[in-house]
């Protein structure tokens, strides 16, 4: 039944001009050769540098994802420091760096300081001016030494082992004596009441010293 007089619109959805809010992506075969000449251009302006920066291997977060390793935004001050790196070397040789991220384990500072060693181990400074080298640059043929495009080929991220490993019983380790539970709240509570008790045997002993 047709619509007869100035009556209200029925509320679909069929007026939105979807022709001129349609995106599409026909130039996708073009942008793939323009990413690919502006990857070479990069490269041959930075050469013989990488394009890339050395960055830490972090754990992602949450307990979901915390067993995958992956590049970090950049090494903390303790990593440079353990390594024997200066800090405002460090962003002019390649290395980032993340003064706001703290290193929570051993474990993990050691996987960086390692990678920090090795990162200097192959690094190779080039005097800016051929005729006036400065202390630290490295006196050598560049047309003799390997060079990497990327650091991430050269030092990659290795993804760690997910596979489930089964163990002996007798490789199990000991049960805490009297409970693992028992033992926290002890240490808790001694550690709470440390200064408290210092102190009562403190005045428990001037008092005796002043009876006397």
């Amino acid at each position: 039944m047709a619509i007869k007089h100035n009556q209200k619109i029925v509320n679909n959805h069929f007026r939105k001009d979807w022709q001129r809010r349609v995106r599409t992506h026909f130039d996708q075969p073009g942008k793939k050769v323009s990413r690919r000449t502006a990857r070479q251009a990069k490269a041959a302006a930075l050469a013989p540098r990488p394009v890339d920066k050395l960055r830490p291997i972090v754990r992602c977060p949450t307990i979901k994802y915390n067993r995958k390793v992956r590049a970090g935004r950049g090494f903390t001050l303790t990593e440079l420091k353990e390594a024997g790196i200066a800090r405002p070397l460090a962003r002019t040789v390649g290395i980032s760096v993340d003064h706001r991220r703290q290193n929570l384990s051993e474990e993990s500072l050691a996987i960086n300081v390692a990678r920090l060693k090795a990162y200097k181990e192959r690094l190779i400074l080039l005097p800016r001016k051929s005729n006036a080298p400065k202390k630290g640059d490295t006196k050598t043929d560049l047309s003799k030494v390997n060079k990497a495009a990327t650091i991430s080929s050269v030092l990659p991220i290795a993804p760690t082992d997910l596979a489930v490993k089964e163990i002996k019983k007798s490789e199990m380790p000991k049960a805490v004596e009297g409970g693992a539970y028992t033992t926290l709240r002890m240490a808790r509570s001694n550690k709470r009441y440390q200064g408290a008790r210092e102190k009562r045997a403190r005045e428990k002993a001037e008092a005796e010293t002043a009876k006397k």
